[in-house]
């Protein structure tokens, strides 16, 4: 029997075949799960296409985490087709050009708002608005990806620090829900060829750093299936007393400091 088996999941930001929200989908339907995919926008399209490239295809909802309506509308459609959510994937962000690859001084709160409003608070949206399909399911969990915001990254500016906010929030979404059965993880990448990745100014220095010095060696196309098995995982009900933590899955790139 697979570690997700019966499991009911939604899977957000499903964009193409290398995105790891996809190779999630993939590893949970594998290992049992029943999906739900979200798309937004023009991008819908294309987690339409993607999604019919799963083993069993599943339906897509759109959800704009910007539009106050949106979030109830899908809860009451995956209450409907559902009745309960046993986990949450997400794999919301997004950050105006100017907040990326400029330095810290060259965006305005207009950009640097909407980059923590997508990449931030996108995920209270989530768990607020889906805690009553968490709460059915007696046990639930709720994983989101990070990248590493304990240093400064060339490059990567406001979406750094959107990241710290992000491993802030999720303590304290633990805290408050914990008490509800409902676990609330990271799982810390390290650089992953996507179409997010491409937006990120000097990408290619992250590509060569992490082959350089990671432990365990690093592939930027290979190992999105390690970070697929890793947020399986937490999704299963093989950490059931795990919450507000930080998985690293970046070949051990983080440990070491020169």
């Amino acid at each position: 029997m697979g570690l997700l088996e019966g499991k009911r999941i939604l899977v957000t930001g499903v964009l193409s075949e290398d995105s790891i929200a996809f190779a999630v989908a993939g590893r949970a339907q594998a290992e049992g799960a029943d999906l739900l995919l979200t798309g937004v926008g023009r991008g819908m399209s294309l987690t339409e296409r993607t999604a019919r490239r799963l083993l069993r295809p599943p339906d897509v909802l759109e959800l704009d985490v910007t539009n106050s309506e949106h979030p109830g509308v899908v809860a009451a459609a995956i209450a409907e087709r559902f009745g309960r959510l046993d986990g949450i994937l997400h794999s919301i962000g997004y950050a105006p050009e100017a907040c990326l690859g400029h330095g810290m001084l060259a965006a305005d709160w207009g950009d640097v708002a909407t980059a923590f409003e997508v990449s931030v608070y996108s995920l209270e949206v989530l768990a607020s608005a889906f805690l009553p399909l968490l709460e059915a399911a007696g046990t639930a969990s709720i994983v989101a990806l990070d990248f590493d915001s304990t240093v400064a990254w060339p490059g990567y500016d406001w979406m750094g620090v959107a990241k710290a906010a992000l491993e802030s929030l999720t303590r304290y979404l633990a805290r408050d829900l914990g008490a509800k059965a409902i676990r609330v993880n990271l799982v810390a990448a390290g650089p992953i060829r996507t179409i997010a990745a491409k937006a990120i100014p000097g990408f290619e220095h992250f590509e060569k750093a992490w082959a350089e010095r990671a432990p365990l060696g690093w592939d930027v196309k290979r190992d999105r299936e390690a970070v697929a098995k890793a947020c399986v995982a937490l999704l299963s009900d093989w950490f059931p007393m795990t919450t507000g933590e930080i998985v690293h899955v970046d070949g051990g790139y983080h440990a070491i400091g020169a």
